[in-house]
């Protein structure tokens, strides 16, 4: 669910670069805040009840998965490469991931 609410606001921030309707129709785009905050409002809910009540992991994991949507999209629609800087970053979201969900 963390996927698809960044996904969701990647798209609702940056297809003003893409779309030149969107880009002068703002407003539209801020009205998809609404049903995106649901997203988010389930993914955290989820999260919380799948680590026994903890808050933290939620929040790291939605950071990674952001950190790893924003690289895939920005890649995809934008044409902008990965620098090393940016893997690294990257690889450390992954870790973050897999040290929330594995590390019991």
């Amino acid at each position: 669910m963390f996927l698809v609410a960044q996904a969701s606001v990647w798209y609702q921030l940056n297809l003003q670069f893409l779309n030149e309707w969107v880009k002068n129709n703002k407003w539209a785009m801020a009205l998809f805040g609404f049903p995106i905050s649901y997203f988010y409002l389930y993914a955290t809910e989820w999260t919380v009840k799948g680590f026994d009540g903890e808050l933290w992991p939620g929040r790291l994991i939605g950071f990674a998965c952001g950190m790893i949507t924003f690289a895939f999209l920005t890649w995809l629609h934008m044409n902008q490469g990965l620098t090393p800087k940016t893997i690294v970053t990257l690889t450390l979201s992954i870790a973050i991931v897999l040290i929330q969900i594995l590390w019991k």
